[in-house]
């Protein structure tokens, strides 16, 4: 069985700076790591290459420097690597990443039997991505995917979407988004770690990907969602000092917060 898992690099903290001429992260300013939903999907992916055996390649888009998430993949155990990394991709939505990643798909020439997405990711939250691609590759796809276990065309898959309880038989291929409470994901070894920093990582670029139409599918181009401005959320705090004795500070506390309608005025009439 041949296994894709899509990974990405993302901040890691909540403290990301914004361009504020561009409105757009400053992806470079902070410190990454893989994104934490994806690293539960390529569990999955591990188990079953631990139980039934399979190949696992692993595929990102973004800079330069997300090889670094790729090479933590292969410590954990994946056998292929692959970034998808050129100026012209930046600033791609979802869909034009969708684009992005599928192109990159099919310039492997490899068919795959499983496409592995973890739920979301923590830096955009759309969870949409993974049912992109799905309708890009015109596949089956589940989402939130909590058990998983494999057939001979097909796979099993429990799923929890709100209060709605999934059991479904769906033929391969076909994508799963995985839900973070699927398992708790593995970690590497100091030595793997090592070991795989050497391990050659195929990158393609913008100049691989040979479709004429592809430049109207990526990056800004290919966005139709226009991100208008990104601010951090302002705080303020607002502090009230109240003086007296207790009954005086306890009845000036409760007309202040009924003043700012954090209580409801009560009547006792």
């Amino acid at each position: 069985m041949k296994i894709i898992v899509f990974i990405k690099q993302v901040p890691a903290t909540q403290d990301v700076k914004i361009d504020p001429k561009t409105g757009s992260l400053m992806r470079w300013a902070a410190s990454t790591k893989m994104n934490p939903f994806d690293l539960v999907a390529l569990e999955a992916a591990l188990r079953l290459k631990d139980s039934e055996g399979a190949h696992i390649t692993v595929i990102t888009m973004g800079p330069p420097q997300a090889k670094a998430v790729l090479i933590e993949a292969l410590a954990l155990g994946a056998d292929d690597a692959v970034l998808i990394s050129d100026k012209a991709f930046a600033g791609a939505d979802v869909l034009a990443t969708s684009h992005t990643l599928v192109y990159g798909i099919q310039c492997l020439k490899s068919p795959f039997d499983l496409y592995l997405c973890g739920q979301q990711t923590t830096d955009g939250d759309t969870a949409q991505v993974g049912p992109s691609i799905a309708a890009l590759l015109n596949i089956p796809h589940v989402s939130f995917v909590k058990q998983l276990s494999n057939e001979r065309n097909t796979v099993i898959v429990q799923s929890v979407s709100n209060d709605d309880h999934i059991l479904a038989q769906v033929k391969k291929p076909c994508l799963l988004t995985i839900d973070k409470d699927f398992a708790q994901a593995r970690y590497p070894s100091y030595w793997r770690l090592k070991e795989t920093q050497a391990l050659p990582i195929k990158t393609l670029t913008f100049s691989d990907m040979k479709d004429p139409d592809t430049i109207n599918h990526i990056g800004q181009a290919g966005s139709p969602t226009s991100v208008l401005r990104i601010f951090p959320p302002q705080h303020s705090v607002v502090s009230k000092r109240l003086d007296g004795n207790t009954q005086d500070i306890v009845s000036g506390l409760v007309n202040y917060l009924k003043e700012e309608h954090l209580i409801e005025r009560i009547s006792h009439e």
